[in-house]
């Protein structure tokens, strides 16, 4: 028997948007993420994939539904897997201010060491470890993955590639919040999931990895990985909670290629993202596919 339960399917650009519900090990609760399948995956070929890491407050449903990318993804053939973005459940502790900006649906995408939240709050080998292994063996995928991020969750985008070089052929990211233990946002969660030691926080935080000498590579774990940021110049949270210059910064300083588009007029929102898609999967697919055709 598979363990993955499938919820919902419904045809999309000739391909195959789909909810999955399975028990995370790692995690331990139940867990929904949605996969988009290209054209080709449904005619028997396997596909790479792009996972998307979606920011605060969001579910699996937010890229599925408002980013505009299965169109493209069903022409290059590239597969969209879209975890959700924390663990959930009765037995799951949430914000204990009830706040919007941590807790359930803001896991940051961590893995947590301070109790209570270390039970559960290990998003980070959920979406590099655990679900690329479930879902590269029970659906027709090919473990070529790469991996994008929108707001925390082009934090946890960032992160992921850093720490794991080799891991991913391509990485970009919308909005990132790229310096999270010099904001609040990023602050706060740390304090509770890691610990009240800002030195703690380090590992986590894409910038003072990068300030550490790490940088994302290739699959073949040398060659140095391009970055390629979308960054609103209307975004209201672009100087209190994102610091894209931090990243721009520690970047050049070691000596990490960074792409950092600042696009004037947009603002945090899914318009944004839905504008400049079509960017971010051609620079995904011309490392997992080869170039383009024209």
């Amino acid at each position: 028997m598979s363990p993955l339960e499938l919820l919902s399917d419904s045809r999309c650009f000739g391909g195959s948007q789909r909810r999955y519900r399975h028990q995370s090990r790692e995690l331990a609760c139940s867990m929904v993420f949605g996969v988009f399948l290209p054209p080709a995956a449904l005619q028997g070929a396997q596909v790479p994939a792009v996972y998307w890491l979606s920011g605060l407050t969001c579910t699996d449903e937010n890229m599925a539904q408002k980013a505009g990318a299965q169109r493209l993804a069903a022409e290059l053939g590239l597969a969209l897997v879209l975890p959700d973005t924390s663990p959930r459940g009765a037995a799951v502790p949430d914000d204990p201010d009830g706040g919007w900006d941590f807790g359930h649906g803001a896991g940051f995408y961590v893995d947590a060491t301070e109790a209570p939240w270390s039970r559960h709050y290990r998003m980070h080998s959920y979406v590099v470890e655990e679900l690329p292994r479930l879902v590269e063996a029970e659906l027709p995928l090919t473990p070529r993955r790469s991996i994008c991020g929108h707001s925390m969750g082009g934090h946890g985008a960032l992160v992921a590639a850093l720490r794991h070089p080799g891991r991913y052929g391509a990485v970009s990211a919308f909005a990132p919040i790229a310096n999270p233990s010099a904001c609040p946002w990023g602050q706060k969660a740390f304090t509770h999931l890691l610990g009240p030691d800002p030195a703690t926080w380090q590992g986590w935080d894409a910038a003072a990895l990068l300030r550490a000498g790490h940088r994302a590579l290739g699959p073949d774990g040398d060659t140095p990985l391009p970055i390629l940021v979308d960054q609103g110049t209307a975004d209201p949270f672009l100087q209190s909670q994102l610091h894209p210059e931090a990243l721009r910064e520690a970047a050049a300083a070691a000596g990490q290629p960074l792409e950092l588009r600042l696009q004037e007029g947009y603002d945090h929102s899914y318009y944004g993202i839905a504008s400049f898609i079509a960017d971010h999967l051609a620079w995904h697919a011309r490392a997992l596919l080869g170039p383009l055709q024209p």
